[in-house]
């Protein structure tokens, strides 16, 4: 389906704010148009945070033409133009994109091409609407604000470059973005919030704070944890274990490789495959070396010719190590032309008569993009009762996804993660119970970590893509999407229901979640399966004593490390809580009395010795240098260690964004350091 086609689509639920933006794009257009009178129009929707509209133009827009662009659309907005709704046939709209009248002021000698593109790809039973506001007609399948003057506040805010339709063999256009609300003022939060974003972002935070590192050597989207940024991912991963050890999880530990038949067998391969790295080919148990000169002179049918040719397409064929995945290797790396004359030259009878056929196939292995088909092996690891059931099985185990090179994101969009993953095994009459203690899990993590805002994306199948993006079983995905459908509507939790999201095995719930600045960030899964336990013969004894095949819950509550951990940088703003803290105590000195610093690293000692993250800074640098060092590095608490603190065997106590908390008996501060890290107090 072509972009335009889902934009068409998308306006039939359009919100309030995605209507006004979508008419603010309409002036865009209109103000362009004013501008320039030969632009040409693509699409102009509504996106998240704004709007935009494709244009081809002679003339690059750049940052300097906003001011006159937008003076134009002031001009649109101020007179206040009805936007009218009119429906044309199809030959009426083909009629008017000639003269070149769609997307422009008035008729032109050049046609609206990309809107007669359009036309053309609109079903022939699907009713072609325009809309005019002032001189200006478009082909639109609305909705709008009434009128132009409803629009509000704007802003133009960047220009960049897009394919037509995305794709690269079609003209590249100007894709000009703005935003627009209702108010000035939430024009202006909404710069304000982005102001914050930057200095928030976890990229920047992460280089100043010493927490992660990627490098082009390693690769991209492999990041790498420096010991601060370790310290957090430590810390999350105790929470998890208590959390789940509390709730009667049992922890498990599997490889992050398995071989091509595992994920054949789960039903990974083929709907998963392109988010998997390529996989490793290894020679087989029992593999050998093959002389494959000498195979082929052992066929009959193998005239000089055949011979003299295989050696100058491959000349490691004298190669006693040549291997035969090798030369299948090297034949599909052959030229069109040299392949067609390898088939011509009887190279198939050579393949069927040779010893090459009897050889074991190489092994082939994937890095691991998910826990589940391990977990499900550790399930068929032993004999199953009722009675063994709910089986819950967590792992901190490391995945590996191929992202696209385009779409990796700092820690947000990774290709090696740490996931926070378990799997429920369990019968019909505990589902219920099992996936609402996990939405359960959820809330709790979201009131440690002050996640005030947040939204479960119910996500279900597509009927018409079963067998191709979804698993071919129509009755077990009604009875399972009704099932959780069912346990969200008696907790009570925020959702939404989403089509054709769901994964491949069964309907999915993704939590949405938003930081104190409002960004939105899909944090965590908890998801049905119905098909991988059926695919590995899954079973466990029943009450009748007959096999019975468990319903399997994936969960993730915190995601991955990587993805949580950048969100937590955003959303603390890199002021970690002091549980979370990588540094959470550092000690400083005044003066470098050989007394003092003794008195200061026998805290240290103490504090190290309770499994505090502690530090000391006893430099000769004056005080207001060491305290301003802390606070850029954003420690949570300081111990300010003079003479006088010492004499009286006390610290001075200073938080970070807080500022100085006056002295304090020194068991009495390390005590409310160890009270407020076991209470993990935000």
């Amino acid at each position: 389906m072509s972009d335009e086609r889902k934009t068409l689509e998308q306006r039939a639920t359009m919100t309030d704010i995605e209507r006004l933006r979508h008419s603010a794009s309409h002036v865009l257009a209109t103000a362009i148009l004013k501008i320039w009178p030969e632009a040409q129009f693509a699409a102009g929707p509504p996106v998240e945070n704004g709007f935009y509209y494709d244009v081809d133009l002679p003339h690059r827009i750049s940052p300097d033409d906003f001011e006159k662009i937008e003076t134009e659309m002031k001009k649109e907005i101020k007179a206040n133009h009805p936007f009218e709704r009119i429906e044309v046939s199809r030959d009426e709209a083909l009629a008017l994109g000639n003269k070149g009248r769609l997307a422009a002021l008035g008729e032109r000698p050049e046609p609206s091409k990309f809107k007669l593109d359009i036309i053309e790809n609109i079903p022939q039973d699907e009713k072609i609407s325009l809309y005019r506001s002032g001189d200006f007609i478009d082909l639109c399948a609305g909705p709008h604000v009434m009128r132009t003057g409803n629009i509000g506040a704007f802003k133009l805010t960047n220009v960049a470059s897009a394919y037509y339709k995305g794709d690269e063999n079609n003209p590249q256009l100007q894709r000009v973005y703005g935003t627009a609300f209702k108010t000035k003022k939430e024009l202006d939060d909404y710069f304000a919030m982005l102001e914050e974003a930057k200095k928030r972002d976890h990229r920047k935070l992460g280089r100043e704070l010493e927490l992660f590192v990627l490098d082009d050597d390693v690769g991209p989207g492999l990041p790498m944890f420096l010991p601060r940024g370790t310290a957090i991912a430590e810390e999350l991963e105790k929470l998890a274990k208590e959390t789940e050890f509390a709730a009667g999880y049992q922890r498990v530990r599997t490889p992050d490789i398995a071989r091509e038949s595992l994920y054949k067998k789960s039903g990974h391969l083929p709907y998963y495959a392109e988010s998997m790295f390529p996989p490793m080919a290894l020679r087989a148990e029992g593999g050998k070396k093959v002389d494959v000169e000498t195979e082929a002179r052992s066929i009959e049918q193998a005239d000089q010719l055949l011979l003299e040719s295989l050696q100058k397409l491959f000349p490691r064929l004298k190669d006693p190590d040549y291997l035969l995945e090798e030369f299948e290797r090297d034949f599909w790396q052959q030229p069109k032309q040299s392949q067609i004359f390898l088939e011509k030259s009887a190279i198939a009878t050579v393949f069927s008569k040779s010893k090459w056929a009897q050889l074991p196939q190489p092994d082939r292995y994937y890095l691991r993009a998910m826990n589940c088909p391990h977990h499900h092996k550790l399930f068929a690891a032993l004999p199953r009762s009722y009675r063994d059931l709910p089986l819950r099985f967590a792992e901190y185990g490391t995945d590996y996804r191929y992202e696209k090179s385009g779409e990796l994101f700092g820690l947000m969009r990774v290709r090696s993660l740490h996931m926070n993953d378990a799997h429920i095994y369990c019968t019909p009459e505990q589902f219920a119970d099992e996936f609402n203690a996990v939405n359960e899990m959820y809330l709790k993590y979201f009131k440690l970590f002050g996640i005030e805002k947040y939204l479960m994306r119910f996500s279900t199948h597509d009927p018409a893509r079963l067998g191709q993006k979804f698993v071919d079983e129509p009755e077990l995905w009604k009875q399972t999407e009704e099932m959780t459908r069912n346990v969200l509507k008696n907790s009570e939790i925020n959702y939404v229901e989403v089509p054709n999201e769901a994964a491949f095995y069964g309907p999915k719930i993704d939590v949405q979640v938003w930081s104190v600045i409002g960004r939105e960030f899909t944090l965590a899964t908890n998801q049905v399966d119905f098909a991988q336990p059926r695919r590995l013969n899954l079973v466990y004894k029943d009450r009748d004593n007959t096999d019975k095949t468990p319903i399997c819950i994936h969960r993730a509550p915190l995601g991955t490390h990587e993805r949580f951990i950048g969100f937590l940088i955003e959303h603390y703003a890199g002021n970690f809580p002091l549980w979370l803290s990588p540094e959470q105590v550092r000690i400083l000195t005044i003066g470098d009395d050989a007394k003092l610093i003794d008195y200061a690293r026998s805290i240290l000692r103490e504090l190290r010795a309770h499994q505090v993250r502690a530090e000391i800074d006893d430099s000769s640098d004056k005080i207001n240098g060491k305290v301003q060092r802390a606070e850029q590095m954003k420690i949570h608490t300081m111990f300010v260690i003079g003479k006088r603190d010492m004499e009286a065997n006390a610290v001075s106590v200073r938080v970070h964004g807080k500022g100085n908390l006056g002295a304090r008996p020194r068991t009495e501060a390390i005590a409310e350091i160890l009270q407020a890290i076991k209470e993990r107090r935000s």
